[in-house]
């Protein structure tokens, strides 16, 4: 069933690459105790970018990078300051300054904002039952985390991850752009971007919060989080847009506000009470909504991202 539904089967990996974003949240909150925030997204990000590297330079696939207009490489350029510097930095600063629940909430906003940047400057309508789903979504993510209360001393928190928002939901949209073309491979867009942003992170960490000696549990935690959470996830991801909406992709990223909130009540010991539990369920029934319908128009096909069958060899 899956071979002849490109959409069920973009829908089913998303959701697998939202799941392991959400356990990075557990391990970044761990890391984090040890390694400064800029520096700790910045050695995230190069390592993953030198896992795909190799993959991109094959004859067959560097044919690809060669053929790269200068736009294109302007776009990828940008792509990778917003999704691989901005977006990560402000949440890797934002998790180091706030609760894990309260950035998780904060981000989940980014839904509606990437729905309307999509209508924008994508030309992609929603029906109104979708847009009834991203309505009840919010409002389960309002049930499950009223009243957020912010302390006096976690108001920059506040500020890095709304900024950090906007970054995700440009980011969302400028992908979409990217991929639905079809002319660049996943994988040379996540390569080329990733390569981008995370060096110009990297350099920032370290030139402001410096490289601290790690230890074998941090270096495992960076080495897993690079490897499979970012290496084989955004490829996946950049694979995913090319059949799913702007709004698709970004109600399917915010199914991590619940996956998070599981993931920290398991580990993290973080309860959960009637309240939120229906905030939960609200939420999650918003999700299934926007993916009960969806438009028709005609998809670009798909093909499977090198980087992805070289994970899997």
């Amino acid at each position: 069933m899956l071979r002849h539904s490109p959409y069920l089967r973009a829908v089913l990996q998303a959701l697998f690459v939202t799941f392991l974003w959400s356990t990075s949240w557990v391990l970044i909150k761990i890391g984090l105790e040890d390694i400064p925030a800029l520096t700790f997204a910045g050695l995230r990000y190069v390592l993953a970018f030198l896992v795909l590297l190799p993959f991109v330079l094959r004859p067959g696939q560097l044919d690809s990078v060669r053929q790269l207009t200068r736009r294109d490489w302007l776009g990828l350029a940008v792509l990778g300051l917003i999704y691989y510097a901005i977006t990560p930095g402000t949440q890797f600063l934002g998790l180091d300054r706030l609760p894990a629940i309260t950035t998780s909430l904060l981000l989940s906003f980014s839904a509606v904002v990437i729905a309307v940047l999509g209508v924008i400057l994508l030309a992609e309508t929603l029906t109104r039952r979708q847009w009834s789903g991203i309505v009840i979504y919010l409002i389960g993510a309002l049930v499950y985390f009223y009243p957020v209360e912010i302390p006096t001393r976690e108001v920059l928190g506040l500020i890095i991850v709304l900024g950090g928002v906007l970054a995700t939901s440009l980011a969302t949209v400028l992908g979409r752009g990217i991929n639905r073309a079809a002319r660049i491979p996943p994988l040379t867009v996540t390569v080329v971007s990733m390569g981008v942003g995370a060096i110009v992170l990297l350099i920032v960490g370290i030139a402001t919060q410096g490289l601290p000696a790690l230890s074998l549990q941090s270096w495992a935690i960076i080495g897993w989080l690079a490897v499979v959470n970012t290496a084989l996830t955004y490829t996946l991801w950049n694979h995913t847009q090319r059949t799913l909406s702007a709004a698709e992709s970004g109600i399917i990223n915010n199914t991590m506000l619940i996956q998070i909130a599981l993931l920290a009540w398991i580990f993290l010991g973080e309860s959960l009470t009637l309240r939120e539990i229906g905030g939960l369920a609200l939420a999650a029934l918003g999700t299934l909504i926007v993916q009960l319908r969806r438009r028709t128009p005609a998809t670009v096909p798909v093909e499977e991202p090198a980087a992805v069958a070289a994970a899997e060899s």
